[in-house]
């Protein structure tokens, strides 16, 4: 690991930089320019709609599913990954796997079950999935790439793009020949996180990498990697001159990201939540779980609570009162009374404020 990574670098944007308003791949018009990057136990149908009903996301991603799992009847879980609701639109699939034809076969079913667009993905850096030679894995052959690329472009007709690292370490980069080896198969955008496979999540994201990206090819890129706040995504395309932005980890504990980055654009500056927004916040996903059915509401929960609490005063007492919890609705409840007993008092002292804003 190269230990300079571990000193991220701040940069900032002219004051005028904004992300874009719109931008198309193939022919579906994504508006904003902005896109939830698929995560693996994140971002299920719950959690994209959630996503969707906060607003300001241009298009969402499903979690990355296994190609060989789609095609096979016994893979309940792939198929699970696989449902989304209308209102979802426009939203992509991303499968992983390293045979060609599975690969194909598995993007015509996707385009079938009417996703937008299809996307492979390059860039998970699990061990369990680059032993078997899929996601980053598949990074050091990019012969099985061009065959991979090849066959799904001729295999459906909706936008097919890509997801990668930069390669595979410091001494192994291939984004470069990867992007041109993109564009010249017909893919129709890619998508690239700045880290190589060996930096994992550590480190600062390399955003020169998505510069020199964008020179090279003419299709749109997007770009991943460090964006935590709207200044990030305005301060990416300002040093990339991508197309797009793809936020992962930050859109878990601020779901608000999106419609931030929208009023940033339309604005110069956007609403930072209160308590009160994040008590609603929290109620709704959780209540979109339990309403939803969700096979495992509470594990879910406990999940989504780190993330969730993060700036909330004395959160940490929150989580552990929903991590010792056992039922979905009795987790509700102590999400509900813990902010009751938050907010009385604000609300209290503001009421003060008010009084003796008035003389009275």
């Amino acid at each position: 690991m190269h230990k300079f990574y571990d000193k991220p670098v701040e940069l900032t944007a002219p004051p005028e930089a904004r992300v874009p308003a719109s931008f198309q791949v193939g022919g579906v018009h994504i508006a904003p320019a902005t896109v939830l990057a698929p995560m693996a136990g994140v971002t299920d149908t719950v959690f994209r709609r959630f996503i969707r009903e906060m607003g300001g996301c241009g298009l969402l991603m499903t979690e990355f599913t296994s190609a060989d799992g789609v095609l096979s009847h016994r893979d309940k879980k792939a198929k699970r990954y696989l449902h989304f609701y209308p209102d979802e639109h426009p939203i992509s699939a991303q499968l992983f796997g390293s045979r060609p034809e599975t690969l194909t076969e598995a993007a015509r079913m996707i385009e079938d079950l009417g996703f937008d667009l299809v996307d492979l993905n390059l860039g998970c850096p699990a061990k369990k999935v680059t032993k078997c030679n899929g996601g980053s894995g598949l990074l050091r052959d990019l012969p099985l790439i061009r065959r991979i690329f090849e066959g799904v472009r001729a295999a459906v007709r909706i936008p097919f793009t890509v997801k990668f690292r930069a390669g595979w370490n410091l001494d192994e980069l291939v984004f470069r020949d990867l992007a041109r080896l993109a564009e010249d198969c017909g893919l129709n955008a890619v998508a690239m996180h700045a880290r190589t496979r060996e930096q994992g999540y550590a480190g600062q994201a390399e955003w020169s990498w998505i510069a020199e990206l964008k020179s090279l090819v003419g299709i749109p890129v997007i770009g991943n990697g460090d964006v935590r706040t709207p200044e990030d995504a305005a301060a990416m395309v300002a040093h990339t001159g991508c197309n797009a932005v793809m936020i992962g980890r930050a859109a878990a504990s601020n779901p608000w990201i999106f419609r931030q980055i929208a009023e940033y654009t339309a604005q110069g500056h956007y609403t930072l939540p209160t308590d009160s927004d994040r008590y609603a916040m929290i109620r709704r996903y959780f209540s979109m779980l339990i309403d939803g059915g969700y096979r495992d509401a509470p594990g879910k929960m406990k999940q989504f609570a780190t993330w969730f609490t993060h700036g909330v005063a004395n959160g940490s007492h929150l989580r552990r009162a929903i991590y010792q919890a056992q039922e979905a609705q009795q987790i509700l409840a102590v999400v509900e009374k813990f902010f009751e007993q938050l907010l009385v008092p604000s609300e209290q002292t503001q009421a003060v404020r008010s009084a003796a804003g008035t003389g009275s």
